[in-house]
């Protein structure tokens, strides 16, 4: 039995003592006012009033309870272990110095192919199997609650590394749980800055971070809150100050043989040793409100790039779905570019989201009125999901970078194949391709072969910082 379980149970006991007390006074009362006064049993007015009295307190005293029962209640009905109150409550009170997380990353499938009722018996199924494989490994005393969906918060007395460690084991242990197939996603913090809910908000940031690049391996992150607390002020300094600085991936135009496009990548300067990937800052970024005005900053750094480089160069770079749905950014981009006199077809909008906008008509407007101002619109990752092939029934790209997974497989056929059957739509559609990731020759000349138009990747130039890029431009003008 779980300590929330426990702790529900004393407390309804309690409950009712309290309850039932006032009730058997009352009876007691109405109980002596008839029977011991020496007297017939008569039902007077005074009787009457007595009894409703007693019939309406005792009715409101139950209704009372019930209402007080739900409203304090410490149990999720789920998972019989602590719900997000009280799990929360029970982090500040009890300060553990070592906080985790872990979230069923597929809880949406989930309930979409099981239904609630399996899938909330599974919720209980991962609470129980949190609870004992702590206790296999000798920690009875850790706090485990849910925290909302499929995330289930973890407090312990303990290094992280051993919290970690334990971790691990979730998704070999139960990586199927009643024919369900989980996929699991964990972070480990130290808390020693003793503000649960705002280590809370850390470590939902670190789950956030390890979605950021889809081709990246889920692996724990684990850090210190208080080095997360100097990140996290660090990003939001930089992104006022427009500090980004910006790192440049050659592509190679295979028909030219010359380079002429490159993909922007962006990190932000820290005050240690390391840069701050995106990955880390991005949700940061947009949890703090900045994911507007970092997009902005991004845009306006390319455009003041241009005049110092060659100008058949163009730029590629990703910008967030929800700055480009945003009217006030869309209005202030406009005007900028308008001022700026800059040839916006070298301004190209990188696209990549795994499922497809629910108002994908209003999005796909959106994307024509960037194209409609010159910029041209690619997207990235094509071919991993069928949010991207949904896109393009919709809308003609002029730009597809097709995921990783086929160039890094060229050597199986069914992957080889169907890297053709799309090779081969985007011309019949006039869309210009790009296989990423190619570090062999044999990958440029299979890639060469089936006329891709673009490569990318260490077999094609290492990546530039932008003095680097600026410099290598003078030296091609002398």
């Amino acid at each position: 039995m779980s300590q929330a379980l426990e702790e529900e149970r004393t407390r309804r006991f309690k409950l009712a003592l309290r309850a039932g007390i006032p009730v058997l006074i009352l009876v007691f009362l109405v109980f002596f006012n008839t029977i011991y006064q020496g007297e017939n049993i008569v039902f007077t007015i005074k009787d009457g009033v007595l009894l409703t009295a007693v019939t309406f307190i005792t009715i409101y005293f139950i209704y009372f309870l019930m209402n007080l029962s739900v409203q304090e209640s410490i149990l999720d009905q789920t998972t019989q272990g602590f719900n997000q109150k009280t799990i929360i409550k029970k982090l500040e009170e009890a300060q553990p110095n070592t906080l985790a997380i872990l979230v069923i990353d597929n809880l949406v499938p989930l309930n979409e192919n099981y239904g609630i009722e399996e899938v909330d018996a599974l919720l209980y199924t991962i609470h129980s199997s949190l609870h004992l494989i702590f206790r296999q490994q000798g920690f009875n005393d850790i706090l485990i609650g849910r925290h909302r969906g499929g995330e289930f918060l973890i407090g312990i007395e303990s290094q992280y590394e051993e919290v970690k460690n334990i971790l691990e084991k979730m998704p070999t242990l139960y990586q199927q749980i009643n024919q369900m197939e989980i996929s699991y996603k964990y972070a480990v913090m130290h808390n020693n800055n003793f503000h649960p809910k705002r280590t809370i908000i850390q470590l939902q940031d670190l789950i956030a971070s390890q979605a950021i690049d889809a081709n990246q391996k889920n692996t724990a992150i684990i850090q210190d809150a208080q080095e997360f607390n100097e990140i996290e002020k660090c990003v939001s300094e930089n992104i006022k100050k427009q500090k980004l600085l910006l790192s440049f991936k050659p592509l190679l135009n295979m028909q030219s043989n010359q380079i002429d496009s490159y993909e922007v990548s962006v990190t932000l300067p820290s005050w240690g040793k390391k840069n701050i990937l995106p990955r880390v800052f991005l949700p940061i970024v947009n949890r703090l409100g900045l994911g507007r005005e970092y997009d902005f900053n991004l845009i306006k750094h390319i455009v003041e790039l241009l005049p110092l480089v060659d100008e058949e160069l163009s730029f590629s770079f990703n910008l967030s779905p929800f700055s480009l749905r945003d009217k006030n950014f869309q209005d202030k981009l406009f005007t900028y570019l308008k001022t700026q006199k800059v040839n916006p077809s070298r301004l190209i909008i990188q696209l990549y989201e795994r499922k497809t906008h629910h108002d994908l008509s209003g999005y796909l407007k959106t994307l024509k009125k960037f194209r409609s101002h010159g910029m041209r619109i690619c997207i990235d990752n094509f071919g991993s999901s069928s949010a991207s092939m949904e896109y393009m029934k919709h809308f003609r790209f002029d730009i597809v970078q097709f995921d990783r997974d086929y160039v890094t497989h060229l050597d199986d056929k069914t992957s080889y194949a169907m890297l053709h059957s799309l090779v081969q739509m985007s011309k019949d559609l006039e869309i210009q391709t790009i296989a990423k990731w190619v570090d062999t020759e044999e990958q440029k000349k299979r890639l060469k072969a089936l006329e891709i138009d673009y490569i990318q990747g260490f077999g094609v130039s290492k990546i530039l910082k932008e003095e680097e890029l600026i410099e290598q431009c003078n030296q091609l003008r002398v």
